[in-house]
């Protein structure tokens, strides 16, 4: 009886998830970054229409990129693309007005810019970098489909030329111009409702084969894995605050490992 409530219980999360794979858009970044990973041609459209570059070519893509800061706050970029020139190019997507805020924009920035250049490197190899914000709403405000920001001399409002850019693509926009059109792409739930049949070719992989579809219901799988693990660590954090258990005690309640409540004791000192 347990094992059959078990398999019902699987294949009502399976529907779920299905259901769920329907409904995704580009502008929910687990699927963007499953559809943009190992996919240069993706990304290189992208970048060729929001940056107004139809020769620029992307050699490198990566997704969920981490990039650790030891001391302070860490970051985990959705895309970060090298091109031909040698620029480094951080997409991301926001649906919440709120995660894509200016101050993330400029962290993100100089988190980049920390990992460019080897020590003893000169200052003039640091390459062009580019924040690029595909938000789901005008964040900004003022009805532009694009808003660039650069730093500049305020006297004679010249570029400074340092080679950092910031670009807010507003993803409400809905022109008839190819970013209206991207823009447009990136809410389709439907791959046959696509301008662009680059992004529709890697959407309907996701969504209607087979083998797409079981790679995002095991992405699916392992992100519901992931937070119970988290809840996990957090009860065997309040466990070790209490101070009254062992150490078995907190392995046998929360299923971690002894090795991770160990490590978790250690952080917690």
């Amino acid at each position: 009886m347990g094992r059959l409530g078990g398999t019902e219980q699987t294949e009502r999360e399976h529907q779920k998830d299905l259901q769920r794979i329907r409904g995704f858009r580009l502008l929910d970044d687990d699927f963007l970054t499953k559809c943009f990973g190992g996919d240069t041609a993706s990304t290189e459209l992208v970048l060729q229409i929001v940056l107004a570059k139809p020769d620029l070519k992307v050699l490198d893509v990566q997704t969920q990129v981490f990039v650790e800061n030891l001391l302070n706050r860490s970051v985990r970029l959705d895309i970060l693309a090298t091109d031909s020139t040698g620029a480094k190019l951080n997409v991301e997507v926001q649906r919440s007005d709120k995660g894509a805020g200016r101050k993330r924009a400029r962290y993100n920035s100089s988190m980049m810019d920390a990992h460019l250049l080897k020590k003893g490197e000169d200052f003039d190899r640091l390459p062009e970098t580019w924040v690029i914000f595909i938000t789901e709403h005008d964040v900004m405000g003022k009805g532009l489909p694009l808003y660039q920001i650069e730093r500049c001399f305020l006297g004679t409002n010249e570029k400074f030329e340092d080679g950092s850019h910031i670009l807010y693509v507003n993803g409400a926009y809905r022109g008839d111009t190819p970013i209206g059109k991207l823009m447009h792409d990136f809410s389709c739930t439907n791959a046959a409702d696509m301008y662009y049949e680059t992004l529709a070719d890697r959407v309907r992989f996701f969504k209607e084969s087979k083998e797409g579809i079981l790679i995002m219901c095991k992405a699916m799988e392992d992100m519901r894995n992931q937070t119970l693990k988290e809840g996990m660590k957090e009860v065997a954090l309040r466990m070790l605050a209490a101070g009254k258990y062992a150490l078995e005690e907190i392995v046998n309640i929360s299923g971690l490992s002894l090795e991770e409540v160990k490590q978790l004791k250690g952080d917690h000192i």
